[in-house]
């Protein structure tokens, strides 16, 4: 998804991990919330409050969600689902650019 239509959007940035993660939050028109952001190079762990879905729109980055020894991989196109009350790590090695779909 390259284009968000009929979308409000927070002028004041998320700042995470000392700017590792830059986003803004989005209010849609139906009610949904998402954020939309970059994370650059770094290795960071997320958690979670609500069920999220990270899809990845541009970039590479690997993926070990709470509980699992496995690492996968994430590139442009492709998302990966993540748990209410749950946490990830990711590893970049490039600049990835994300939408994160709540609930």
């Amino acid at each position: 998804m390259n284009l968000l239509e009929n979308v409000t959007v927070t002028a004041k940035a998320n700042i995470y991990f000392d700017g590792k993660c830059v986003s803004h939050t989005l209010l849609c028109a139906d009610g949904s919330r998402k954020s939309v952001g970059v994370i650059f190079p770094s290795s960071l762990t997320f958690t979670t409050a609500a069920p999220e879905t990270m899809e990845i729109v541009g970039g590479r980055c690997r993926v070990r969600l709470l509980g699992s020894t496995e690492w996968r991989d994430f590139a442009a196109g492709e998302r990966f689902d993540v748990a209410a009350n749950a946490a990830f790590d990711i590893e970049t090695s490039e600049t990835v650019d994300y939408i994160c779909h709540f609930g």
